[in-house]
């Protein structure tokens, strides 16, 4: 397995409860490496570029508005097969779906209030990473 770098994003949800350091523990204890973090309120267009794929879905202003509501803190996550590795401890989308002991079945509130975002490629990963860091600001 080779070593990857993944994207990942504590939700508002999450941050206004506090669970920063704990959700960070666990994907740290799974053997993943934070080499970038930053806590930051996106606005309005920030969501809107970053879900843009969504644009044309029923839920994409309801989703733009959950993620301005509060700050978020974005990662750049990185160890061996990072982006499976980082999906496997998030858990399932839906929390009821997802397995015990991982993000989403601890923290989440509900299937939109999940607590965490992570790539679901490497290619999106890289995508993401590039969406929200500079280079220089990924330090390993």
């Amino acid at each position: 397995m080779a070593v990857q770098r993944t994207f990942s994003m504590i939700k508002p949800d999450a941050t206004r409860r506090n669970l920063t350091g704990k959700i960070i523990a666990k994907f740290e204890d799974a053997g993943l490496r934070v080499v970038a973090s930053k806590r930051v309120q996106w606005q309005r267009a920030d969501a809107e570029e970053f879900y843009g794929i969504h644009k044309e879905r029923p839920f994409f202003n309801d989703l733009v508005d959950f993620m301005i509501s509060g700050p978020i803190v974005m990662q750049v996550l990185e160890g061996e097969d990072a982006v499976a590795k980082n999906r496997q401890v998030m858990g399932a989308t839906n929390p009821a779906d997802a397995d015990a002991g991982t993000i989403r079945a601890e923290f989440a509130e509900s299937i939109e209030a999940n607590s965490v975002h992570g790539s679901d490629s490497p290619e999106n990963a890289a995508l993401e990473i590039s969406q929200c860091f500079k280079e220089e600001e990924i330090v390993g």
